[in-house]
């Protein structure tokens, strides 16, 4: 009626509760406790006399500056990233946290800094990110050819391609956002692929998308209708400069009008030729 929509409180709760249990595996509370290692040790006044050797354990201003540093750069790499959501601001923000933290320790006692050191190296080894587990139904295409004979195949079909690189944070961070859209929008002749362009860079040629580590252009999110492209995102506007996209689940509905395309595709089902009889002994 007023042209705005209300906040969606119950999806909000649930996406919420989702992230929290995601919290409590093993790989995010070592991480978070990492993360926040020096000021926990630098606070507990026992654990900081224990430590390093101080009775008065208060963070100096070099440590200042360090964490004053490390929270200018978290917030721009994970704007840049395009983190949503808790469990993307985390997953973005650890590297940056743990080695801020390395520093610190070293700061505070070389034997220190090399323990830190050590225990950072084996929890990467041992505790790898956990991916995505849900459903998903995404067809991963070997290149811009492969992607070329899938669009000429069948016209008909629309495809709603992810260029993206296994580097990337931006990328990871919307790997489980694509596979659940595609798990609830997936049709016979509406399909989700994925192209790493990291891997065939022939795609990201062919496609004019800039690979570097500091490309604005990843991922790159196209569809296309009847073989041609028809939208894609990020773009680039009439000077060539890259217009930044956020990409949430809600702005890849609208953006790309998923609702519509399912429900075009839906009603204009792929009808299978029947089969030409064989002829009899």
């Amino acid at each position: 009626m007023f042209g705005f929509k209300l906040p969606d409180f119950k999806k909000d709760y649930h996406r919420l509760k989702r992230d929290l249990r995601q919290i409590l595996r093993p790989y995010y509370l070592i991480n978070i406790f990492l993360s926040v290692s020096y000021i926990i040790a630098k606070k507990l006044p026992y654990f900081c006399y224990f430590v390093f050797s101080e009775t008065d354990c208060e963070i100096d201003t070099r440590e200042a500056e360090i964490l004053f540093f490390l929270m200018i750069v978290i917030m721009l790499r994970t704007k840049k990233s395009g983190s949503v959501n808790m469990i993307s601001y985390l997953s973005s923000s650890f590297v940056y946290t743990k080695v801020a933290n390395l520093i610190l320790w070293f700061y505070a006692d070389i034997h220190l800094g090399i323990l830190y050191g050590i225990i950072f190296l084996l929890c990467g080894l041992i505790l790898p990110e956990p991916t995505y587990q849900g459903p998903e139904n995404v067809i991963y295409l070997r290149g811009a050819n492969s992607l070329q004979e899938e669009l000429e195949r069948d016209t008909r079909i629309c495809w709603l391609i992810t260029f993206y690189t296994a580097w990337n944070p931006a990328c990871v961070n919307f790997a489980p956002i694509f596979s659940e859209l595609s798990a609830k929008y997936a049709l016979d002749n509406f399909k989700f692929g994925k192209v790493d362009i990291g891997r065939y860079p022939d795609a990201a040629a062919k496609y004019h998308i800039n690979d570097s580590s500091k490309s604005q252009q990843l991922p790159t999110l196209i569809l296309f209708k009847g073989g041609k492209e028809v939208e894609r995102r990020p773009y680039a506007d009439r000077q060539g400069k890259i217009v930044k996209f956020l990409f949430s689940m809600d702005n890849i509905k609208d953006a790309f009008d998923l609702k519509g395309v399912y429900d075009h595709c839906q009603k204009n089902p792929i009808k299978k030729k029947d089969k030409k009889p064989t002829k009899s002994d």
